[in-house]
């Protein structure tokens, strides 16, 4: 395995929004970065290259993965591993939604949106856990929601999203002494492609008027939280559930 000088982040779904945002803020602040994607290879390759050319000496690499596939998750695994020679902070970001009431909720729709958001981000942590307890240092960060305590219209999302934390609180209590921390986020809404897609004007108003800070996230200050979890000075921040949300918690 080739040796690292630099801190390596892997972050999964960071062809767009707040994993590319993540993505390119963790390079801009001395990190090598490896992240993942599943269709969106065009915009994954505008990401690593955006990142290589304006961020002198980084290193950023892309790798097509569903995580949904625990096999595959192994296989890229290894070649990061490989590519990097180790990984030191591991942002689990991929994640699908399926609106619609649980009524109406079709077997196939709640497995995807379990498997994608929940399973996969265990397989990948699990993954890269040797990793992190032959370094005596790993960072586990969780991108969880404020749906994780019941969102209307969205049982699947609501679920995979409460299950996060779980999982986070297992590894912080597991791997705490090994040197290895693991966090999750409480994310309200960002401004992102697919905020902008899909919250039409009136909603986009609603929520900001709502919000006590008086506006929707920018995706830099969810960065700015995945960073300070990914670094020494966060040591003793373990097993928590940092809100990033501006207020907005009670709303949904």
């Amino acid at each position: 395995m080739a040796e690292s000088p630099r801190r390596v982040l892997f972050l999964t779904g960071g062809s767009r929004g707040i994993g590319a945002g993540v993505v390119r803020y963790a390079a801009e602040r001395g990190f090598d970065v490896a992240f993942t994607f599943r269709e969106r290879r065009k915009a994954a390759e505008a990401v690593r290259a955006g990142v290589c050319e304006s961020v002198e000496g980084a290193r950023c690499l892309a790798y097509e993965l569903d995580v949904r596939d625990s096999a595959a998750v192994e296989r890229v695994g290894e070649q990061v591993l490989d590519d990097f020679g180790t990984v030191h902070v591991v942002v689990a970001n991929a994640a699908i939604t399926h609106a619609g009431l649980a009524f109406s909720t079709a077997d196939e729709d709640w497995r995807a949106v379990i498997d994608t958001n929940l399973s996969g981000a265990f397989y990948v942590a699990r993954q890269f856990l040797p990793a992190f307890l032959a370094n005596g240092f790993g960072r586990f960060i969780f991108m969880s929601s404020i749906a994780a305590s019941g969102m209307s219209g969205d049982a699947a999302y609501s679920a995979s999203k409460a299950g996060l934390l779980g999982l986070s609180g297992a590894l912080a209590k597991e791997y705490g002494r090994k040197g290895v921390t693991s966090n999750a986020l409480l994310l309200s809404l960002f401004e992102t492609e697919m905020t902008l897609k899909e919250l039409s004007a009136q909603n986009r108003e609603f929520y900001a008027k709502h919000c006590p800070i008086g506006r929707i996230g920018q995706v830099p200050e969810v960065a700015a939280a995945v960073l300070f979890l990914a670094s020494e000075e966060a040591s003793f921040v373990n097993g928590q559930e940092l809100g990033v949300t501006g207020g907005l918690d009670w709303l949904h």
